[in-house]
């Protein structure tokens, strides 16, 4: 695939709050960089990327923002998605791209791209899970290991099944099937050895910020991302978000 050419630098915050500032006794600063900044860095599509999540906003401010690129092997090809969570006072906006290859050469190529706004007054959980590694060694100062977000809105639920099975090893009767259900619509797994501990951070942060504009309280860390260049519209994209990157 050709490299991306370089998006325009992102203008000044319409809202003209202040910068975010650092909060409480851990390290709680504000994300690393903007919502245009980490579009670019991770390269997939940047400028593509930012028309439709700016197409998405309809005109609202970004109060807090996580973009996930996802690399994963299909046989002899590798294979690359991008999801971009942005938030504002109101609103989850969640977009996800996927590029295919269609010919051989690699010289025809696709992008499918879907997005899903979700009202946040009907966002139900907000979950996060952590893995940190020595535990019996912990200090505040450690940082999380691997970071997995679970957001869920819709009443959709996950079902783990598998076959249940008894204390004695050498048992062969069936014991029928046991499993879990889990409420989610959206799982995304930030890990800092692949995403590095910034992704790990920033994941947190963001979290914090939905679960803050959830709840209807003032958001601990507040963070005022440059605005996305208004750009012409190209139509809106009403299809549903695809479930097939969650993890």
């Amino acid at each position: 695939m050709s490299p991306q050419p370089p998006i325009s630098k992102p203008h000044a915050s319409r809202s003209g709050h202040p910068a975010a500032r650092s909060h409480g006794s851990h390290d709680h600063s504000a994300q690393g960089q903007s919502l245009e900044g980490a579009l670019q860095q991770a390269g997939f599509y940047p400028r593509l990327v930012a028309d439709v999540v700016d197409d998405a906003l309809d005109g609202r401010d970004c109060v807090a923002h996580l973009v996930h690129l996802e690399t994963h092997f299909d046989r002899a090809e590798v294979r690359r998605h991008i999801t971009v969570l942005v938030l504002t006072d109101d609103m989850m906006v969640i977009a996800h791209v996927d590029d295919q290859q269609l010919d051989e050469a690699g010289e025809q190529i696709v992008a499918q791209i879907s997005t899903e706004s979700v009202p946040v007054a009907q966002i139900r959980s907000v979950v996060l899970s952590y893995m940190y590694a020595q535990p019996q060694n912990y200090k505040p100062s450690d940082p999380v290991r691997e970071l997995t977000l679970s957001i869920a809105w819709s009443g959709g639920q996950r079902l783990d099944m598998g076959p249940a099975s008894c204390g004695d090893p050498q048992c062969e009767a069936d014991h029928g099937y046991s499993g879990t259900i889990a409420q989610e619509d959206i799982v995304l797994r930030i890990s800092a050895e692949a995403d590095g501990l910034q992704a790990v951070q920033d994941a947190k942060l963001f979290a914090r910020a939905l679960r803050a504009v959830n709840t209807g309280s003032p958001a601990p860390v507040p963070h005022v991302a440059p605005a996305l260049p208004r750009r012409p519209r190209m139509g809106v994209f009403a299809s549903r978000l695809s479930r097939g990157h969650q993890r």
